[in-house]
């Protein structure tokens, strides 16, 4: 079992030390898991506190070791149509093993938050979301993997927590997922929502999209940010994938490592 995205209190909202989630992972039979701690811009802020530290990251780190698993070093940075300049100088603060893009706003505002939702529709919601994503893919290209492609369904203020249908955005979604692919990207299944509206995301429907339009590189992430959540449903998504591609990938100096399943 493998779990490619985690957040220790080296992110902003962790909860716990890199030490214990590492124990977690230990005590729950996990082969391969990697950090991949926030760097999130606010658009709007005058002040950055979604970034984490480069001296803080590698003191909790690089003396972090398991005998029981591998451990992996990586990041997620929050992607928005404008910020790749930033994303260039980001990825210079170390070697990463994996990195993850991720998209957390849209018109300048947290999706997760009542802000981003007034006066929307859960259909606009969804929609101004997904144009987003697509115009972050676009502008990118240092992540490799997209993370949480569907992360608009477990929004705190979505008022409906359900999957986003494919078919209500097919032809956005087709772009994304093409664009993904175009660039050798990967598309994570993030394991979060299966609590709040019990799937994953984003669920079976689009990974088989995705492999019908030529993607193959897919990870497995719990998304945890504690001890508590570290591998959360990751042997059920791993099963997932050995039905629809007969693998998991993992990275390591950012290059992806297929494992059968």
């Amino acid at each position: 079992m493998f779990d490619f995205h985690m957040h220790s209190v080296i992110s902003f909202d962790g909860k716990d030390l890199p030490d214990a989630m590492l124990r977690a992972a230990e005590e729950r039979g996990l082969k391969e898991i990697c950090f991949t701690d926030h760097l999130d811009y606010d658009p709007l802020a005058t002040e950055q506190t979604m970034v984490f530290s480069t001296e803080d990251y590698n003191a909790a780190y690089d003396a972090l070791d398991s005998t029981v698993l591998k451990l992996r070093r990586g990041m997620e940075f929050g992607m928005t149509p404008d910020n790749a300049e930033q994303f260039k100088q980001d990825l210079k603060r170390r070697p990463f093993d994996f990195v993850l893009g991720s998209v957390h706003f849209a018109e300048n505002l947290d999706v997760y938050l009542k802000p981003y939702w007034l006066g929307k529709t859960v259909f606009q919601g969804e929609r101004r979301y997904l144009e987003e994503t697509l115009a972050c893919v676009k502008a990118h290209d240092g992540f490799d993997v997209l993370g949480h492609l569907t992360y608009i369904a477990k929004a705190w203020e979505n008022p409906v927590h359900r999957p986003v249908a494919y078919d209500d955005h097919r032809e956005l979604l087709d772009e994304i997922l093409k664009e993904l692919v175009r660039k050798g990207k990967g598309l994570e299944v993030n394991t979060s929502d299966i609590d709040r509206c019990g799937a994953f995301l984003p669920h079976k429907e689009y990974l088989c999209r995705f492999k019908e339009l030529g993607g193959e590189i897919v990870t497995v992430g719990s998304d945890a940010h504690g001890s508590d959540r570290v591998g959360q449903y990751c042997g059920e998504a791993c099963r997932l994938l050995k039905e629809l591609f007969g693998y998991v990938c993992t990275f390591e100096e950012r290059k992806p490592i297929f494992h059968k399943l």
